[in-house]
């Protein structure tokens, strides 16, 4: 495996760019929110790699963050999203807001993607909602071990809460305490007055 390349970059046609290490030429794909960060060609850049293998082809794709590079293996394991997908929904989407789209169920941002239709869509929110990983960063600073996330979405749900307005409220409530993480009842607590 291939998980991060440190070279000069030689050709930047998006999406595709040429990165040379050691002498030899990589050829890696990657979304626009990357190509975008990347310098001149000459210059040195490091980007975060993920290699793909098939019977049919063999690829080499570069993030510019781990976050990026994450999102894509993810997409990657949802039934009938093959790379070109996964990229046209990094290319369309910031990590974040790709992230942030899929925990709340939004299918409308997901279409904005090309090529991602609406049964695409609805399969990647029931695939994904619930095993993207929440330890990847929210608004720069760590999300809160993923039982007390899952346990306040689902107290507020057996309160009556849809799954989306609870998964909001709870992000809500963790973004407006950054000096740390309130216990499980003072985060219900809280997230029950953001959805009243």
């Amino acid at each position: 495996m291939i998980a991060r390349l440190r070279g000069r970059l030689l050709e930047k046609t998006p999406p595709r760019i040429v990165l040379e290490v050691g002498g030899i030429g990589f050829e890696l794909w990657t979304p626009t929110s990357t190509c975008a960060l990347l310098p001149d060609p000459e210059a040195e850049v490091v980007l975060y790699t993920y290699l793909y293998v098939r019977s049919e082809a063999v690829a080499l794709y570069g993030f510019a963050t781990p976050l990026e590079r994450a999102l894509f293996e993810q997409l990657l394991a949802v039934s009938g999203v093959g790379p070109r997908s996964a990229l046209a929904l990094l290319s369309s989407l910031s990590a974040q807001e790709l992230r942030e789209a899929i925990l709340a169920r939004d299918a409308e941002a997901l279409r904005r993607a090309p090529g991602i239709g609406r049964k695409t869509a609805e399969r990647l929110i029931l695939e994904l909602a619930d095993r993207l990983p929440l330890c990847l960063a929210l608004d720069g600073r760590p999300d809160p071990p993923i039982e007390r996330y899952r346990e306040a979405v689902l107290a507020l749900m057996a309160l009556g809460c849809s799954r989306a307005s609870a998964e909001r409220a709870v992000r809500a409530v963790l973004r407006a305490h950054p000096e740390g993480e309130p216990s499980l009842e003072e985060l219900i607590r809280l997230a029950l007055k953001e959805v009243t």
